[in-house]
């Protein structure tokens, strides 16, 4: 009910719906049921009150609703009670017949634990009672059943000599029996473990809303069933059936809070069951510090047992509601009471004043007493052996709390590195290609600005046209998420200064719903809906598929500069019904030189709204900025001849060029060289002194040959004297105007032309020069 102050004078009153529904696309109405205004000076006539209704005194502002199991007609200033065969509903005109009671009129329960640790389970008429239990044909309530033993307590609990549960104080720590002291170096992991439901917890209540009206009825709208809790019996089958936890706060460990991009406080994960035969529906809402219940997840139809996890990112007061509703057809009655959603187990963690299922170890610290510990340094892991902490590796990161091992150190994706408290794997904007030819370096800085994206237009039922909007970050800023989605709807009419409550989320990819202003009447667009597609970075690559995600060539145009496209893969945190694995967002960068910085994004032209099954969305990144810093091998060169003894190196980039930034175009460059006249003069003067050096030897042997035909023709004269007469006197002797060298053919060591003589001269076989010389008697010659 909305109460609305009015002020002296004319008052306008007004209502408008922008026919857009969170869930889906189909406008739902807007029912207003009562208008009332007080404090009107005058009015102009009565109006009798309307049937189902009364007014006790004359000149009554208002009609009260007649209460159940009575009726009135129009104008009436009392109700009149229904016979005992007949019942009515609240501000009904008539009665209607009791039919008679069936199996779907009640429902079970478990007592409480009595002092032997005992319960049993009983049955209880659904409240308000319809039927008749002394009619023909009608069931009687069954009898309780027989007393079992009650279930343990909830871990962190233990049991009092009354059979009650109790919490352990902090530093203790229990399975559900006994409190059990912590031993040293280890802490307690605090929180809350439901899965026993003997009774409903102290933080814990439940209720029924009327599907019709929507006003609470004070019903139970949840019952306990030892392993398991489920949606009892309402008053009709469209109420819906209300649990609500309430945490008053969490007490993140100190290495998750010294990490500002790890924003996980503390997470809520609950195992649960719907079995339905119509259009049931659970949703799972989260509210915050008192503030209305956020929808934040919901399912259809029936599910198979499966758990949801929800990650709390904020330190406040936190409630968790959980509302079933068997039908959305506005039908009273109880046709479905069989259909029920069944929670097995809720497990919150990091709570406030919580309670240990067990103790964890944790490092030590340096103290001869040994007891205390504390945890370790961001990034460190603990030797589950001495309790001490140890650094990850580089480029790992830690995903839990306090781990031990360096197992717990998982290694960053390709392209990627850690920071240094090893929280979160990051790119710098920059990236390495390495081929059996050469290596890619990119640098994608000029792409780091955050940008927008919209998708085409989409309208609702009624034709009102609205937009799903992106905003993208392809790096970070060392991997802080830079991307920004706000809910202003709450905003438009209120001061700047508490806008503070809008929902906001911070993503490398980010999705919102824009309806225009011309739909809204305001100057400002709304933007609702925020939704984080890309809250971690998996890795880059040049492949197609990454860790599980694929980013499928043939959403986009082919490239044709023939550098491959560089992918960018990311994941996000929410699981969703649709999406058990999370949704995840691929960023293809693409090499396009006649686009430049920072480009263009575009979307799959298949699907225009970045996805094609709500779980992986795509984007295309085209920018001269993604292609691979220029090098060496990018550019010609080429070589001029020479002219005037100067020869020119000129630099001339390849076409087309596929490159940006990197090493710049060389400058031409001048040097000197020799020309053909210059080889010309130096070949003919070198010839010219060959020549000359030829004829000088020429003429030098051609006069030693004449000496050598000189001594063989005086040689051969000696050969031809008689036997008997001996050779003249001076025969041995040197003739005038020889030279004495030439004769000395036997010496040890010869001389150049000594050996030239020697060739020419006769040689026996076993290599020695054979000479004709007459013996001293006259007899034959003898060859020496």
């Amino acid at each position: 009910m909305l109460v609305v102050e009015l002020n002296r004078g004319n008052n306008v009153l007004f209502w408008r719906t922008t026919a857009f529904s969170v869930w889906s696309k189909v406008s739902k109405p807007v029912l207003v049921r009562n208008i009332a205004i007080t404090g009107v000076a005058y009015t102009s006539e009565c109006f009798p009150c309307k049937p189902g209704t009364y007014a006790a005194k004359q000149g009554s502002s208002f009609c009260k609703l007649c209460p159940a199991n009575s009726y009135s007609s129009k104008g009436e200033t009392s109700c009149h009670p229904c016979d005992p065969d007949k019942y009515s509903e609240k501000g009904s005109s008539t009665c209607k017949v009791r039919p008679p009671c069936t199996d779907k009129d009640y429902f079970s329960t478990h007592t409480a634990c009595d002092a032997n640790g005992e319960t049993q389970i009983m049955y209880k008429w659904a409240m308000p009672k319809i039927c008749g239990e002394d009619l023909e044909g009608s069931v009687q309530l069954p009898a309780s059943s027989m007393k079992t033993r009650c279930p343990p307590c909830n871990p962190g609990f233990f049991k009092t000599n009354n059979s009650t549960c109790e919490p352990c104080p902090y530093g203790w720590y229990s399975n559900g029996s006994d409190c059990t002291h912590c031993p040293a170096g280890t802490e307690p992991a605090v929180g809350f473990e439901y899965k026993w439901w003997n009774t409903l917890p102290t933080n814990m209540e439940t209720t029924v809303l009327s599907g019709i009206n929507f006003e609470y009825k004070g019903l139970t709208g949840w019952e306990v069933a030892s392993d398991h809790i489920y949606t009892a019996v309402g008053a009709s089958d469209n109420d819906f059936m209300i649990l609500t936890l309430v945490v008053p706060g969490f007490r993140p460990p100190q290495s998750v809070m010294a990490d500002t991009e790890n924003k996980e406080v503390a997470r809520i994960t609950f195992v649960f069951e719907t079995i339905c035969s119509v259009n049931c529906e659970l949703y799972f809402m989260v509210g915050m510090n008192s503030r209305t219940n956020t929808p934040v997840e919901t399912w259809k139809g029936s599910k198979g047992k499966q758990s949801y996890t929800y990650i709390i990112e904020e330190n406040a007061t936190m409630s968790f509601t959980w509302a079933f509703q068997r039908t959305t057809l506005h039908e009273t009655g109880r046709k479905y009471t069989n259909d029920v959603a069944k929670i097995y187990s809720i497990n919150v963690t990091n709570v406030m004043d919580g309670v240990a299922s067990y103790c964890r170890p944790c490092a030590l610290e340096a103290s001869d007493v040994g007891s205390s510990c504390t945890s370790c340094p961001a990034g460190y892991y603990i030797d589950r052996d001495s309790g001490t902490c140890h650094s990850c590796p580089p480029n790992t990161i830690l995903k839990a709390h306090q781990p031990y091992g360096v197992q717990a150190c998982v290694p960053c994706g390709p392209g990627t590195t850690s920071n240094k408290i090893h929280s979160l794997c990051y790119n710098n904007c920059t990236f390495s290609r390495i081929t059996p030819s050469r290596t890619f370096n990119y640098n994608f800085s000029a792409l780091a600005s955050t940008v927008s994206l919209a998708g085409g237009p989409s309208f609702t039922s009624k034709g009102l046209k609205y937009f799903h909007h992106f905003t993208l970050s392809l790096c970070g800023n060392q991997g802080k998420k830079m991307s920004l989605c706000t809910n202003n709807v709450t905003d438009l009419r209120i001061s700047e200064g508490e806008s503070g409550f809008s929902k906001s989320i911070m993503a490398y990819v980010c999705q919102v719903v824009i309806i225009p202003s011309e739909v809204t009447g305001y100057k400002a667009g709304v933007s609702s809906q925020p939704v984080s597609l890309a809250d971690r970075l998996v890795g880059v690559s040049t492949d197609m598929t990454l860790d599980g995600i694929t980013s499928p060539a043939e959403l986009f145009h082919p490239e044709t500069s023939g550098i491959p496209d560089v992918i960018f893969f990311f994941r996000s945190n929410d699981v969703t019904q649709s999406c058990s694995s999370g949704r995840s967002t691929t960023i293809r960068v693409r090499c396009n030189p006649l686009k430049a910085a920072p480009g263009s994004l575009s979307l799959p032209s298949t699907c225009s709204d970045g996805t094609c099954d709500g779980c992986n969305f795509h984007f295309l990144w085209e920018s001269v900025s993604a292609c691979p810093l220029c090098s060496a091998a990018d550019y010609h060169t080429f070589l001029s001849s020479c002219v005037a003894g100067i020869q020119k190196t000129t630099y001339v980039w390849r076409e087309p060029k596929i490159c940006s930034g990197g090493i710049s175009l060389p400058e031409q460059r001048v040097t000197i060289c020799k020309t053909i006249d210059f080889w010309l003069k130096m070949g003919i003067s070198a010839g010219t002194c060959t020549a000359i050096l030829l004829t000088v030897l020429t003429c030098y042997f051609w006069k030693k040959n004449q000496k050598l035909e000189y001594k063989y023709s005086k040689l051969v004269m000696n050969a031809t004297l008689k036997d008997c007469d001996l050779p003249a006197a001076d025969s041995c002797a040197i003739m005038e105007g020889e030279d004495a060298e030439d004769d000395l053919i036997f010496t040890s060591k010869k001389t150049l032309f000594g050996k030239i003589k020697s060739f020419t001269s006769k040689r026996t076989p076993d290599g020695f020069d054979s000479v004709p010389l007459k013996t001293s008697s006259g007899g034959p010659d003898m060859d020496l």
